[in-house]
């Protein structure tokens, strides 16, 4: 039997990769949207979730997909009404909101699911692979794009909470923390913020992790021209490269995975995957490192940023 869904929060992600994965998944039937400017076609949409969860009480689980400032409040109002729930990246503003969420949904029987796009990227696992097989020497994380193409006039991810470059950033995070086999931990970091700005644009960091193993990670939100997602890994083994933000893999030059983009389309397949075994999937370790990013930072100022 399908799980009846809701989305709550449509905008262009919902558009490009929310809608096509649930039509294409036999698990679900998107019954309801919620939004305070976008529709889907076809079903009924209201302008609140208190609102679509009052005129539908069939809805079995909820997707939200709005700015993580607003997703605590209409997670924990779906979780009481007995909904599972579907968490776009990042998971919430700060950690004790999630980890209040991940209590109340066990606390009820429900499935909460933070999902990690990238983690399922194509050539994510066969990484992970690899490095489980090698000694791993360094590793690098340039991950640099340009938020006026990717982020168009969205203040809410220069608000406090909205993460600014960690927006993207948080990615390439969810894969280092997937791919590697021991937690990592910040050593230290440089974040540059717009003076017009709360949150910041750029973010240089170190980490390493029991065994001292040296990891840098290069935020930037300036990139023009290419845009670069890449995690490269010396090691024994050879100079492994996860470009593209995890679609591609190669090592010492040669391509060895390539596959189509299936992220999101996994996520729901994961996400059913928990609701059936009565599961929540809540993996804090991404959200974790930006918020000691932020603690252990020091902060520059950079000229002020226009859109």
């Amino acid at each position: 039997m399908s799980i009846k869904i809701a989305i709550v929060g449509v905008g262009k992600i919902v558009r490009d990769q929310h809608l096509p994965s649930i039509a294409k998944n036999a698990d679900y039937q998107l019954i309801a949207a919620a939004s305070r400017n976008g529709t889907v076609e076809g079903i009924d949409n209201f302008k609140s979730i208190e609102a679509m969860l009052e005129a539908v009480p069939d809805i079995e689980a909820v997707s939200l997909c709005m700015p993580p400032q607003f997703r605590y409040e209409a997670a924990r109002t779906a979780l009481e009404a007995g909904k599972h729930v579907f968490l776009e990246k990042p998971p919430g503003a700060t950690l004790s909101e999630v980890a209040d969420l991940e209590a109340l949904a066990a606390s009820k029987g429900l499935s909460l699911f933070a999902s990690w796009h990238s983690r399922y990227a194509p050539g994510v696992e066969a990484a992970k692979a690899f490095l489980d097989g090698t000694k791993i020497n360094n590793v690098q994380v340039i991950w640099k794009e340009d938020v006026r193409h990717w982020h168009p006039n969205q203040d809410w991810i220069w608000a406090a909470g909205g993460l600014g470059v960690f927006d993207p950033g948080i990615n390439a995070l969810s894969i280092v923390t997937h791919i590697l086999p021991n937690p990592l931990f910040i050593t230290a970091a440089t974040l540059e913020f717009p003076e017009n700005r709360d949150a910041p644009i750029s973010a240089a960091i170190t980490f390493t992790d029991a065994n001292k193993l040296p990891v840098t990670a290069d935020f930037d939100w300036r990139q023009t021209g290419h845009q670069s997602w890449d995690i490269i890994a010396e090691t024994d083994a050879g100079m492994m490269v996860l470009a593209e933000g995890g679609a591609k893999l190669s090592i010492d030059g040669k391509l060895v995975h390539d596959e189509p983009e299936q992220e999101y389309p996994a996520l729901y397949a994961r996400f059913a995957e928990i609701i059936n075994a009565g599961q929540s999937d809540v993996d804090l370790a991404p959200l974790r490192h930006v918020a000691d990013a932020f603690m252990l930072g020091r902060r520059k100022f950079v000229d002020a940023f226009i859109d």
